[in-house]
């Protein structure tokens, strides 16, 4: 049976990225069962629509949220490998017009965004996602490249009988969505790729120039193999610089939730899939991004200091069908700000398929 979780926020808020990733700031009630008896939600002083009044043996209680949530459903689906793909799914699609997976970024759990979720309910948007190989609940699968996750796509939409549906995702999470762009052809119906790397060895490109000098020592030692990657992290102190004063104020505001998501996922330590996303970055990809046909909008950030944006100006080069938004004041974080627009734009591509 599915578990349902009703998350809980306690308000405290990140300072840094070290400390998102090291702590957890996101207690959940998970329960077998919830009846839902309203369509509304109390944050705050207000109501929200597709939040809930949930009613759990036999009692009922007042669930206070910052955000206006649908109930999802959490379920693992047993792939043919025998590996196991924790689910997220928002709905059961009775109601929605569309429906678009989500990929987390790096190292996150895969649940859908949150802030996006008030947006996602006017725009009739169903949320699928999934924990990657290696975080949360998901079977590892050490080696990896970023286009199996193409196959985990199709394994979830084809469990659920959803034919076509968006993509979006964010920061390595964008990289992923580009490959279920390129290989599963006509099911996708649009890619929403915001502050996503280019390929390791994109051509004309000086990849690691304009990088915070902590990331690219990160991806250099991925570049050398697993025993170098999990040696630099291990000893690898957290450098703020390499984020923008936006992105600390992104982090501390709006899109706190990233740092709960974090937290989660390191709850038990590193998570083995933070290594094998740091080595699929750096490794060939399994596609070429010029192989995407669907429409295809990249969201970048000017100022971003973890993927420069030189990264999103090579992509749009290079796939014959993308659009590039260039945000020239935002980061690697505050490009988040324009996410309800892009959603918005995928929202455009398509409808249920």
């Amino acid at each position: 049976m599915p578990v349902l979780v009703v998350p809980m926020i306690f308000g405290r808020k990140p300072e840094t990225r070290r400390n998102y990733y090291k702590r957890s700031f996101h207690n959940c009630l998970s329960v077998r069962s919830l009846t839902v008896s309203s369509q509304f939600l109390v944050a705050g002083d207000r109501c929200a629509p597709l939040g809930l009044w949930g009613a759990c043996s036999g009692s009922t209680s007042l669930v206070r949220a910052r955000y206006a949530r649908p109930v999802l459903t959490e379920s693992d689906l047993e792939l043919g490998d025998g590996r196991r793909l924790h689910v997220y799914d928002s709905g059961d699609g009775r109601d929605a017009r569309r429906t678009v997976f989500w990929h987390d970024g790096t190292p996150n759990l895969g649940a859908p965004p949150e802030p996006l979720f008030p947006a996602a309910a006017r725009l009739g948007i169903r949320w699928l996602s999934y924990d990657r190989p290696g975080y949360g609940r998901s079977t590892s699968q050490p080696g990896r490249d970023l286009a199996a996750a193409a196959d985990e796509v199709a394994s979830v939409a084809d469990a659920l009988g959803i034919g076509q549906f968006g993509i979006m995702g964010h920061s390595g999470g964008s990289n992923h969505a580009l490959a279920c762009g390129a290989l599963l052809g006509e099911r996708v119906l649009g890619v929403v790729c915001m502050a996503g790397l280019a390929p390791f060895h994109a051509e004309g490109l000086d990849w690691f120039g304009g990088m915070a000098a902590s990331g690219a020592a990160r991806l250099r030692a991925a570049a050398r193999g697993r025993a170098a990657l999990e040696d630099y992290l291990a000893s690898a102190e957290f450098d703020p610089e390499e984020f923008t004063p936006a992105d600390h104020a992104a982090l501390a505001g709006a899109w706190s939730w990233l740092g709960e998501v974090a937290g989660q996922a390191q709850e038990g330590g590193l998570p083995g899939g933070m290594v094998d996303d740091e080595l699929a970055y750096v490794a060939p990809w399994g596609f070429a991004p010029g192989q995407v046909r669907a429409p295809v909008l990249l969201v970048h950030g000017g100022q971003d200091r973890i993927v420069p944006s030189a990264h999103a100006r090579w992509l749009a080069s290079r796939i014959p069908s993308a659009e590039l938004w260039l945000r020239p004041e935002e980061g690697h974080i505050s490009v988040l700000h324009s996410a309800e627009a892009a959603l918005g734009w995928l929202g455009e591509h398509g409808s249920q398929g």
